[in-house]
């Protein structure tokens, strides 16, 4: 339901889209909110992820997450809390490890997050999460479309040029994934090392302008 001003969705009328182990349920991008993240989660099976392992290092985002229905492990800095529905888990500490497993099949969690005293901006792998079920689906325009708007709000992140070049090489722009990935790598050279395996470089990587 929409109105001015407000909108309401029930989560099961969000995307599902499964990506980095778990099942990403846009809350955000679904609502346009700008002030903060807002993300749902449920796994793919009982015992898989459900908030996928990761810390926070990179953006500094403080996150709590409520576990809406089912039962969720939290496993925090080495830590494990049972959390049925109901419980809130908020990791003050950005730096901490967090993952989430699934105990029951209709698990299902809401993530919300920003960093403290900081002005919240969409983060850029939102990009490449709503990319990939297109590019799964030969979906290779609306995908690269995708990528362009979140360099515009993301220039020269070295993770979206990376993502967009392998988009592009998917898609059978050569010469355009090649500068990408070049671009990407200057950025970042952690990149260099994850291209020279990456399968979605294999139908480029004989290229004598490839880059690793």
């Amino acid at each position: 339901m929409t109105s001015t001003g407000w909108e309401t969705v029930h989560v099961d009328e969000l995307d599902a889209i499964p990506v980095a182990g778990v099942v990403w349920h846009p809350v955000r991008r679904r609502l346009g909110i700008e002030a903060f993240g807002m993300n749902a989660y449920t796994a793919e099976a009982v015992g898989k992820q459900i908030v996928e392992e990761h810390d926070e290092s990179s953006l500094g985002h403080q996150e709590v997450y409520v576990v809406i229905r089912g039962r969720v492990t939290f496993t925090v800095g080495g830590e494990t809390v049972d959390a049925p529905a109901g419980t809130i888990v908020f990791i003050r500490e950005p730096t901490l490890r967090r993952v989430a497993v699934a105990e029951t099949e209709d698990a299902l969690v809401l993530a919300v997050g920003n960093a403290a005293g900081r002005a919240y901006e969409p983060s850029a792998w939102e990009t490449s999460f709503a990319a990939a079920p297109l590019l799964d689906q030969g979906r290779y325009d609306e995908a690269l479309e995708l990528f362009a708007e979140g360099l515009r709000e993301h220039p020269g992140n070295p993770s979206l040029l990376y993502n967009l070049a392998c988009a592009e090489a998917r898609a059978g722009r050569r010469d355009d994934a090649i500068a990408h990935l070049r671009e990407a790598i200057a950025a970042g050279e952690r990149f260099a090392e994850r291209a020279r395996s990456d399968p979605d470089f294999d139908a480029i990587r004989d290229d004598p302008s490839f880059p690793v």
